[in-house]
This record gives C-alpha cells, structure tokens and sequence, in this order.
C-alpha cells in the first residue's frame, strides 16, 4: 500500500484528541503483514482520556540497533469552513486534503510505506503511536513509555514524524523544543449590579492589573539553544456576560513556552509569587506540559541530516523554535529527533499535503533506515 492511500485511509478515521478505536485498527492492519506485533492499551477516564497506545514492535533476533518511529494517530477538532467533509480526504492538483494530512497522519503512512522492500534482517523497529498528542498527553505518550519500561525495552534511537519543514521539505529537523506551562488565575470578587457598585466588589480591575504586570514580565533573553521563553494570554473571561451585572469572578488563561534556562516547577513558583504581589487573593492553577528538551548531536543526526541531503540535495537546519512535541517525554528513554512534512497548514481549516512530498518523505525515511541498519 503506497503512502497515500494508507494516509487517506487514517484521515477517514474520525480521531479528534483523544482517539481510540478505527484508526488504530487501521494502522494494526497495516504493520502486523510486515512481521510486527501490535501490543494496544486504552487507559484514562475523561476528561483526558480514554486514549488508546500502539506498541508496534519487529525484533529479527539478530544483534542489531533498536530503532523507534514515534507519533499520534488523534487530531484536533476539524472547525468550520471545509470545502468538503475533513474526515473526507481528497486528492486533488496533486495536494491530499483532510484532516491530520499534514499533523501527521501522512508522516506515519510515510513511516509504513518506507518499510516495502527494505525490512532490516538485523535488530529491531518499533512503532510508538499514541491517540492523545494533540490534548494534554496525560494517558499517551507517558504511558507507553511505562509500558517500555516493564517490558524492559530501550530504543536506541527515535524519529517523530512531526510536520517540521518550512517552506520546503527537508529545510528544518527540530531537536529540542521548548517546555510549556498552562496557567489559570482566578480573581475573585463579589457580584452586583452595576448601578450599585458599593454593594459589590469587581475582579476585573485586579485580574488586569495582573495581566499587565506578567506581560511586562521578561523571562529570559532565550539560550544558545533556545529562543527567548515568551508568555501568552490566551483567554479572559468573567462570570457573567450581562451588561448590567458586576461579575464575581474573572479569569485569565495563559501559556509560557520556555528554555533550558527554566523550569516548570521553578517558572510556577516564581509567577504565582508575581502574581500574589499584585493582588494577594488571587487563585493561580498551573499544569506542567512538558520540559524543555535538547537531542546530543550523535548517530540519529547524522543519518536524518544525511539522509535528508541525498534525497532532496538540501542542507537542512537543526532548529528548536515553534511548539511542543512528545519528544519532550521521549527524550527521556531514547535521542529523539522531529521531521517531517511542512507545517504550513497544520491545525488549519483545508489542512493540506503535497503528494509530491508524501513520496519524498517515505524515500527519506526508508533511506534512514537503511543508513542505521547497514
């Protein structure tokens, strides 16, 4: 089965974060002809779970390296505004339209596709697919790193199938990513009518006072790894929407991506301190996404550099901007390198992927395994 087909096939698997069910039978029904055995686990309760893991593993019993394709079968919620069903994939103009087309169902197709004709007879290649990528990860990727760990299994090295390329495949690997932090503050306050504001008691003027004082906050200048940390409002909100009511309560939602320089224990303890110096009964909820993380250079840069240059003549950056990925938990057990399709239309309404770079990317990719396994 070529790349696109199988990525059409898992963009037609409704998979909204976090996923289970068809969409790992697709992809179990396309690795286990191929000698792999397809160990699968739905864990959690919602609101963060049920999620389902694949541990997709084919050991030949030969000495040989331990080599790991990493990534996410769920996507976020399609939105408005499609041409067509997002479920629904299209191939037009030479473009694959749908759904996790770019994030990064195609890439994982890539990955199955580069497996034709090109089964090492030595070591070992695994698959480590989550279904909640895309959420708060809480019974993904975490958990299937527990499960290798009771297993007693170490790769020696991972490839995550995220859309890192630029504007054109090939120009940009991540090895690192910044840490994010999910905050929430609370400013209570007492509600009233607004007539009458002696016999109430407004959060909104306290929460903005906190607001402006975090956004003048400069974290770092950044490392020489890392783009500066940066903290951003991503909501506000109030208990009430009526014009004529003071609310009791208001809320500001906000996110920090941020360097090595930090940590998120350390970044939570030191805005809650800010925060309780503007206005001491404010109620501040943080949550850890991940921590920063940076790869050695080694043997998985050389190969995906290498690789990367022999099929597409492009020497490409090594770079640790933009978000977050399950390289952050992965880094733990394993060098972990990001790369795949452009990034251009991920997360967006029309989300799209040249066919042209599908077929580019499983030559990569089959030419990666063929550099580790020769």
């Amino acid at each position: 089965m070529s790349a696109v087909e199988l990525a059409m096939r898992l963009i037609a698997c409704h998979s909204v974060t976090p996923a289970k069910g068809p969409v790992f039978d697709v992809l179990e029904g396309a690795l286990a002809p191929l000698g792999f055995t397809c160990h699968r686990f739905v864990l959690g309760e919602e609101p963060d779970g049920p999620t389902e893991n694949m541990v997709a593993i084919r050991d030949t019993g030969q000495p040989g390296p331990h080599f790991a394709f990493a990534g996410h079968l769920d996507v976020v919620p399609p939105g408005d505004g499609w041409t067509h069903d997002a479920f629904e994939p299209q191939v037009e103009d030479g473009v694959l339209t749908g759904r996790g087309a770019c994030d990064m169902k195609s890439a994982i197709a890539c990955m199955v596709a580069a497996l034709e004709g090109n089964l090492p007879d030595t070591g070992t290649l695994s698959f480590l697919i989550t279904g909640d990528e895309e959420g708060y990860a809480t019974y993904g990727t975490p958990r299937i790193i527990d499960w290798l760990k009771e297993h007693s299994i170490t790769p020696d090295m991972i490839l995550i199938g995220e859309p890192t390329s630029v504007d054109t495949l090939g120009d940009t690997v991540k090895v690192g990513r910044r840490g994010s932090l999910n905050v929430w503050i609370e400013m209570p306050g007492h509600q009233g009518h607004v007539a009458y504001p002696h016999l109430a008691e407004n959060p909104v003027p306290p929460l903005a006072r906190i607001v402006s004082a975090l956004d003048a906050w400069v974290i770092d200048e950044g490392s020489d790894a890392f783009q500066p940390s940066n903290l951003e409002f991503v909501s506000l909100t109030t208990s009430t929407n009526a014009s004529n009511v003071i609310p009791g309560m208001a809320t500001a939602q906000l996110n920090i991506r941020f360097t090595d320089l930090q940590t998120g224990k350390g970044l939570s303890e030191e805005l809650t301190r800010r925060v309780h110096d503007v206005e001491p009964e404010a109620i501040v909820r943080t949550r850890i996404s991940g921590e920063s993380f940076l790869t050695p250079s080694g043997e998985l840069y050389d190969v995906v550099v290498a690789a990367i240059k022999e099929e597409t003549g492009i020497e490409t950056n090594l770079s640790t901007k933009g978000g977050t990925s399950d390289g952050r938990f992965l880094i733990e057990i394993a060098p972990v390198i990001d790369f795949g399709l452009p990034n251009a239309t991920m997360h967006k309404i029309g989300e799209a992927a040249r066919i042209e770079d599908i077929e580019a990317l499983t030559r990569i990719y089959r030419n990666v395994l063929k550099r580790v396994f020769s």
